[in-house]
């Protein structure tokens, strides 16, 4: 390891030892108390959650990681009223989940792009806006726009068939842009891609949060995915799900590709690595 590497490193409090901390920088706009979740099943109940405290502020990137049936995407689907919370409190934009949904606070994009294949690409941008009752000319303008924030101009009247697998991902992110809520829902949309694209479409992510400035959650398996695209990081013990440690970047906002090679960026991934290792380390 560098010198500067071993520096990085000796500034990282170890998660063996640090207690996560939940607070974020900028006014909450999504707070979980004690949030735990167990689904009962014909096999007897499944603890998927365990006393999640959490704190997300306007405009942050919060990435979620962990080995795989830690409850990250469950965590994602109880902010976003697909489960319910069988303990513990949790607000959206100041209210329960259920409003928040009625009030069309966030927008969700899927593992995969789930767009219809018998609906052009602006069809399918535009199909929550023909739910949610926009005019026709609103709904031209509100996909115009989107479409341009994805860099899908040009591309409106193709079906999604006739689009690779990352554009087709783009256009799910502008679906979920198309009635402009706060809160960006995103449940591992780039784990099927090959590394060439997921690298493109992660710079084109930070571009698109940084014109937007939504509050991103992020569902991931990927430390460097993780660690490039986040302010902050989640990362989370096998199921029972519960939040081992919470870091903080001190990457700059302007993140070019090649900032996975700094030192700064690898220790925040040592940080990241440790942390899942250590699993059911911490004192409850």
């Amino acid at each position: 390891m560098t010198k500067s590497a071993k520096s990085v490193a000796a500034k990282t409090r170890s998660p063996r030892t640090a207690k996560p901390s939940s607070k974020p920088a900028q006014p909450s706009v999504i707070s979980a108390k004690d949030l735990s979740l167990t689904f009962q099943t014909d096999d007897g109940p499944v603890h998927a959650l365990s006393n999640i405290d959490l704190d997300i502020g306007k405009g942050d990137f919060v990435s979620f990681i962990g080995p795989s049936g830690c409850g990250k995407t469950t965590l994602l689907r109880v902010i976003a009223d697909l489960e319910q919370p069988t303990a513990g409190e949790i607000s959206v934009n100041g209210m329960s989940p259920e409003n928040a949904r009625l009030a069309r606070a966030y927008g969700y994009v899927f593992q995969a792009a789930a767009l219809y294949p018998w609906r052009t690409i602006e069809k399918n941008v535009a199909l929550p806006l023909e739910i949610m009752g926009y005019s026709a000319d609103e709904r031209k303008k509100r996909v115009a726009r989107t479409l341009e924030l994805v860099n899908l101009t040009g591309f409106e009247k193709k079906y999604p068939w006739q689009l690779s697998g990352g554009m087709q991902q783009r256009a799910s992110i502008a679906r979920a842009l198309s009635f402009d809520a706060d809160i960006l829902l995103m449940d591992e949309p780039f784990g099927a891609l090959d590394e060439i694209v997921r690298d493109h479409l992660n710079e084109q992510l930070l571009e698109l949060w940084e014109r937007t400035n939504k509050t991103i959650c992020f569902v991931t398996h990927s430390i460097p995915e993780a660690v490039y695209l986040s302010t902050r990081i989640v990362v989370m013990s096998p199921r029972p799900g519960r939040v081992t440690d919470i870091i903080e970047s001190t990457l700059p906002r302007e993140r070019p590709l090649d900032i996975r090679e700094s030192p700064e960026f690898l220790g925040i991934a040592h940080r990241v690595r440790e942390g899942l290792r250590a699993g059911h380390s911490y004192d409850e």
